[in-house]
């Protein structure tokens, strides 16, 4: 068994410079008293060692939790007085090393913690899980503490990897340097000139080979800070590169497969021929690119696309077959067989329904559809002849076809 003095220690073994008085349990906070050691302290301005007190107050420090209940620590702190005659400080704040930092509302170790998951977590996330470990902490508060971490030492890397990106696309870019060999980052320049970077290779000397992407920004300010340094292409740029390169070769034989067959026919082929005829006397005329799409009324990246094309057979794209609404229909006729005639009662006047049907135009509008029956229906009958058919009346289509009264009926908002 180990006595109430022990367990208070070993539970706050963190607090065992200081000496405690009181631990009281107030519920969801166990609160603890405690007080500085008696003995001598070195002055911060002229490091003379005093016993003198001048008075004393209290501090109140969160520290870290007990049994997922958060704890509050009330220490008694003396102020001293400095011996020294012809020191500039008079009194003294006694410090508390490894516990209480100055100005700090956290316990060194506390502090520490919050640091840890504030690392991981940054601001919102840190503040929905740390109160759930017992430490109150708000967002603004923890992103505080992550800005108040320092940043580890600067090793320069013997590969450099320079690229740029956008903070804001098209407005502001930064410089990213990392480490090529292990992919650690090693900083962040603002700007993506030759000055910045050139100013941080001559700040950060030991690197002997520089990655980087086809920027000769970044090619100059090596060249000026490291003549000696190995410039060479990062992969990634090396295979953007090709694949533009590729691209570009495509796109200067698309023209290949049309050359071999005419001109297409028709009047988008005819526009098309009359657009880039008349981009291209534009042109001729040193008119710019966007006069050109505000003359002829189009846009500016058709503009482009005629001027980019030497010869009109160029604009013209492979044929691709698109599938249709009546592709499934055609399928199965043509596994079917040859079809059975169609019976006399399906007739109109001689004229098959089918006929009729082939007739129409194919939409999915039931509306379109039923128009086309009633153009049908008056072609087989302009006046209404006695027949099958009333007088003056068109043929109805079929009922698969009519629209039913519900549907006829506006939808509600």
């Amino acid at each position: 068994m180990i006595d109430v003095t022990e367990l208070v220690g070993t539970v706050f073994s963190g607090l065992s410079t200081l000496v405690f008085e009181d631990v009281e349990d107030t519920g969801e906070v166990v609160c603890v008293r405690a007080k500085t050691r008696d003995g001598a302290v070195a002055c911060p301005e002229c490091g003379t060692l005093t016993a003198r007190v001048h008075g004393y107050y209290e501090r109140a420090a969160a520290d870290v939790p007990v049994g997922g209940r958060r704890v509050l620590l009330r220490v008694r702190v003396r102020r001293m007085r400095c011996a020294a005659l012809g020191c500039a400080v008079q009194t003294f704040r006694e410090q508390v090393p490894g516990v209480l930092d100055r100005y700090q509302r956290r316990t060194t170790r506390l502090t520490g913690q919050v640091s840890a998951v504030v690392r991981e977590l940054a601001g919102r996330a840190s503040a929905r899980l740390l109160p759930a470990l017992g430490i109150l902490l708000s967002r603004h508060t923890a992103l505080r503490a992550l800005l108040r971490i320092p940043l580890p030492a600067l090793d320069v890397p013997r590969v450099l990897g320079i690229d740029d990106f956008a903070l804001r696309r098209g407005l502001v870019y930064a410089t990213v340097l990392i480490d090529a060999e292990t992919g650690r980052r090693v900083d962040v320049v603002p700007g993506r000139t030759a000055g910045v970077t050139e100013k941080w290779l001559l700040g950060h000397r030991g690197v002997e080979v520089v990655c980087r992407d086809g920027s000769g920004a970044y090619g100059e300010a090596v060249r000026r800070a490291l003549p000696g340094a190995v410039q060479v292409g990062d992969r990634w740029h090396l295979w953007h590169g090709l694949g533009e390169a590729v691209r570009k070769e495509v796109a200067a034989h698309s023209a290949c497969w049309a050359k071999g067959m005419p001109l297409q026919e028709g009047r988008r082929a005819a526009t098309t021929l009359e657009r880039w005829q008349q981009v291209h006397e534009l042109r001729a005329q040193n008119v710019g690119l966007l006069d050109c799409a505000r003359r002829l009324g189009i846009s500016l990246n058709t503009v482009k696309r005629y001027d980019r094309a030497s010869e009109p057979q160029r604009l013209q794209r492979v044929p691709k077959y698109r599938p249709t609404l009546v592709d499934p229909i055609v399928t199965t006729s043509a596994s079917a067989g040859p079809k059975s005639p169609v019976p006399r009662s399906s007739t109109c006047c001689g004229r098959s329904a089918a006929a009729a049907t082939r007739a129409a135009p194919t939409s999915l509008s039931a509306t379109s559809t039923r128009a086309a029956w009633t153009a049908t229906a008056r072609t087989c009958h302009p006046a209404g002849p006695p027949g099958s058919c009333s007088p003056g009346r068109t043929a109805s289509p079929p009922a698969s076809k009519r629209r039913s009264p519900a549907s006829k009926a506006p939808a509600r908002r």
